[in-house]
């Protein structure tokens, strides 16, 4: 019987994902990262280096960001997952997805969803950051391809947006 494949159980997982209830039976090792690439299809969520590290899988769970390479699916049951995706689109970006394009702050944009989360729940609690603040609230995320500094300027101008739409999320500014 050492021949026998192991079959793993899989358990439900039902989370709220950029608002929607979102359901899926996976193994218990699974990581949130993969459940959202894989599992929901939502692949803004980028996997870097795997360990918590590089901030490229950051999502805001429950509002806060979350490695989502150090977490596993089933703990984020009946939680609230946001992703690149909840931030904002094409048409109708948020505010620190709309800074970004205008002050250049992505190269390559392999780390932007993660720096976008980031700065987004960073945003809420420090609406009007310094410059240092700024650099010191991104510290947590890699870029290889910037120098930061128009990440920098990227977080200031989101903040700018937020304040101008006077109701935090910098629609219709």
């Amino acid at each position: 019987m050492s021949g026998d494949p192991v079959v793993e159980e899989l358990l439900d997982v039902t989370v709220t994902v950029n608002g929607v209830p979102r359901h899926a039976r996976v193994p218990a090792r699974r990581l949130l990262s993969d459940f959202l690439r894989h599992d929901l299809g939502l692949t803004g969520t980028h996997v870097g280096c795997e360990h918590g590290v590089c901030g490229a899988c950051t999502v805001l769970l429950d509002g806060r960001p979350a490695r989502a390479c150090l977490v596993f699916a089933v703990t984020a049951q009946a939680h609230t997952v946001t992703t690149v995706e909840g931030l904002g689109t094409r048409e109708a970006m948020g505010p620190v997805q709309r800074a970004f394009a205008e002050c250049h702050g992505l190269q390559c944009g392999f780390c932007t969803p993660g720096f976008l989360t980031t700065i987004t729940a960073y945003l809420e609690e420090n609406p009007h950051p310094t410059q240092d603040e700024a650099r010191e609230a991104i510290s947590g995320n890699l870029c290889r391809c910037t120098g930061y500094q128009n990440i920098v300027k990227s977080v200031l101008r989101a903040a700018e947006l937020r304040e101008a739409a006077g109701d935090g999320t910098g629609a219709g500014s």
